[in-house]
């Protein structure tokens, strides 16, 4: 299949590839399909992916994988949330995290990650859900460049 998105035009997406959010990420209950996307012209170096809505091809957002950037990031995760994502710890279920960027207008080096929400998405599934971790470690803005 293919979408029309803003950022990338005309994306062919294999729907293998599509992992769906059955609540929607919060403030966006109605987009419950999205793709990841490699950060244009990185070669797939860079560690910057793009979580780009299936059914909204003008919405996306910037993620990372947490552990890349932050390599002691383990949040301590609901298991009711692991539960629902059918996430109980066996072999293989191990999930994938990814942190939602945000990059203040003008400001490049301002950008920050919500490390106290993950993105947690169970590959063999394609089911994801973000999450409010557990505990008081990381914040909602977690800026990737030093002051």
């Amino acid at each position: 299949m293919q979408i029309e998105t803003t950022r990338f035009g005309l994306l062919p997406i294999d729907e293998n590839q599509v992992i769906t959010f059955p609540e929607g990420l919060p403030g966006f209950e109605s987009h419950r399909r999205f793709t990841l996307v490699q950060h244009p012209g990185s070669d797939g170096r860079s560690p910057f992916q793009w979580l780009q809505s299936v059914d909204d091809g003008a919405l996306a957002f910037l993620a990372v994988e947490p552990h890349v950037i932050f390599p002691s990031y383990a949040p301590r995760l609901p298991k009711a949330d692991l539960d629902s994502l059918c996430l109980n710890g066996l072999q293989g279920d191990a999930p994938k995290l990814y942190s939602i960027l945000t990059i203040p207008k003008g400001d490049p080096e301002g950008i920050t990650a919500n490390l106290l929400a993950p993105v947690v998405v169970n590959i063999r599934k394609r089911v994801a859900k973000q999450v409010v971790a557990a505990g008081e470690e990381y914040g909602l803005r977690h800026r990737l460049v030093p002051n």
